[in-house]
């Protein structure tokens, strides 16, 4: 699956996802964040930590999330929701592991009243700090208009 990400204007972005199984679908414009789009930073720590079921190994297998837009008119929402069905408790994890890797990356608090404890260890951490480095310098040397293509599973 190969998904692009499109810097758009007044700091948004877009996201075009294609071959994968299901049709094609598009995230319109939205804020970046304070680093990069956060579904970059969700590709990028969950192929460090090899997560597969995780939001985009989903997608990949054919879900669809609130937002996406299919490029071609189709019938595919059930069967994106079937998707989730199967194995949508693997999301929620993902999202934990994915929100934790970033908090600790942008040196947020990793301690303390409120924080919770850590859904991964210091050994996933070295894995996705320095891919997250190395994304973060990309997106920044994408200019506006540009694209930055990930290929799903890959550091690329």
């Amino acid at each position: 699956m190969e998904m692009s990400f499109r810097k758009l204007s007044d700091n948004q972005h877009e996201i075009l996802v294609r071959d994968r199984k299901g049709p094609d679908v598009r995230l319109p414009a939205q804020p970046v964040g304070p680093t990069m789009p956060y579904d970059l930073v969700h590709a990028v720590v969950e192929t460090a930590l090899g997560i597969d079921d995780g939001f985009w190994g989903a997608t990949a297998r054919g879900a669809t999330f609130q937002g996406f837009e299919l490029l071609a008119p189709g019938r595919h929402r059930r069967s994106g929701m079937k998707v989730l069905r199967r194995g949508g408790d693997a999301v929620p994890a993902a999202e934990l592991s994915v929100n934790w890797a970033y908090r600790v990356w942008r040196g947020l608090p990793a301690e303390g009243r409120g924080v919770g404890r850590a859904p991964i260890g210091p050994d996933a951490l070295a894995r996705t700090g320095p891919r997250l480095d190395a994304a973060a310098a990309r997106w920044s040397a994408v200019p506006e208009g540009g694209a930055l293509l990930w290929h799903w599973g890959t550091d690329s």
